[in-house]
């Protein structure tokens, strides 16, 4: 059972820019963490919020995908490094979006979550999409993990991994009471599928889900071009949270912090006395695969 303590999120509606370089880019992040490390415990980036940095470690515009994420991959230490001197410098809890590595000969995409002190454990995107697989040459990574924080057990769902229920079921089986879904979509289809499905989520685990996204237009840049979305904290929409399940949300687009105030012991509540119970009911076997049914 997690502890009993309020935990405040931030979510960043990153707001997609051009910046001179690493340290330019870090200073930037310093700007958005500053506005917001007193009004929360918890920030998150959207995913793939530091690839913006692409042209300028190219070293020019308009190069193709494979050249950019060729630079990111090359550079992703020391971006990296500036992720967790911001933690530290903030003195908070930060989820820096997610970065491209390189692990075992293969290109990952992977979502540091950094405490205060700088320390940092990954989760790694597991489920990619048709451009990540098929134009950017980025590889599935390591399957769901939890991490232990000071409210409790929480899970890192990566975008296209939040369309996925068993991703985040493994999560919240293994106790996570929290999932953090940082997004990067391209279209208003992109940011729905995103949004609902994490919707789902919590509906079915019976716990928070908290997505935010990248926002703006990027010409210069090959992979970041278009972005759009929406933040949100969903619920269960059940005993002791809103009709519809929506806890916060921001303005589409718009780039913004979205904060919320998150009780790990509402989550215990639901579970053990909600109107329905879908995290202890959830089926512990497969279903055998269907068969025609006969009409007599």
């Amino acid at each position: 059972m997690p502890p009993a303590t309020t935990l405040r999120v931030g979510l960043l509606q990153y707001p997609v820019e051009k910046p001179a370089g690493i340290a330019a880019w870090g200073a930037k992040l310093d700007r958005w963490i500053a506005r917001a490390k007193d009004r929360a415990d918890l920030l998150v980036l959207p995913e793939y919020a530091c690839v913006e940095l692409g042209a300028a470690l190219v070293g020019r515009d308009g190069t193709d995908e494979a050249t950019e994420l060729a630079a990111m991959v090359a550079n992703a230490e020391a971006i990296l490094a500036e992720m967790r001197a911001t933690a530290r410098r903030n003195a908070t809890w930060l989820l820096a979006g997610t970065l491209p590595m390189q692990e075992s000969g293969r290109v990952i995409a992977r979502a540091p979550l950094i405490a205060p002190d700088g320390r940092c454990a990954f989760q790694d995107k597991r489920t990619m999409t048709r451009f990540e697989a098929e134009r950017w040459g980025i590889y599935p990574g390591a399957p769901p993990r939890v991490f232990d924080t000071p409210w409790g057990r929480i899970g890192v769902s990566i975008c296209y991994d939040v369309e996925f229920p068993k991703h985040v079921r493994a999560q919240a089986e293994a106790g996570a009471w929290l999932i953090l879904a940082p997004s990067c979509t391209d279209s208003a289809h992109g940011a729905t599928r995103v949004r609902a499905c994490a919707a789902a989520r919590a509906i079915e685990n019976q716990c928070y889900v908290a997505t935010t996204p990248t926002v703006g237009l990027a010409p210069w840049s090959a992979a970041l071009d278009v972005n759009c979305g929406q933040a949100a904290v969903f619920g269960p929409a059940d005993r002791g949270f809103p009709w519809d399940g929506v806890i916060a949300a921001g303005t589409p687009d718009a780039a913004e912090w979205v904060f919320a105030a998150l009780d790990p012991a509402l989550i215990e509540a639901v579970r053990q006395d909600g109107a329905v119970r879908n995290f202890r009911d959830w089926p512990r076997a497969p279903f055998p695969v269907p068969t025609p049914a006969a009409f007599t």
